[in-house]
């Protein structure tokens, strides 16, 4: 399967606490981490959520 490399580019300061959730259950908690998941629907749909505060990637 394909993969995808996430990356925190922004604050999660005075975002919705579903918002951060979903940052720490894609593993980001740093700006500047990056971390790689399978490319699935349920990773999409969390990337999509906070699509504002991330940047994705082909890996």
């Amino acid at each position: 399967m394909a993969k995808i490399k996430v990356t925190k580019v922004k604050s999660a300061i005075n975002r919705t606490k579903t918002q951060k959730q979903t940052l720490v259950a894609l593993g980001l908690k740093k700006i500047g981490q990056t971390v790689e998941h399978e490319n699935t629907s349920s990773i999409l749909g969390m990337v999509r959520k906070v699509n504002h505060l991330v940047s994705v990637e082909e890996a």
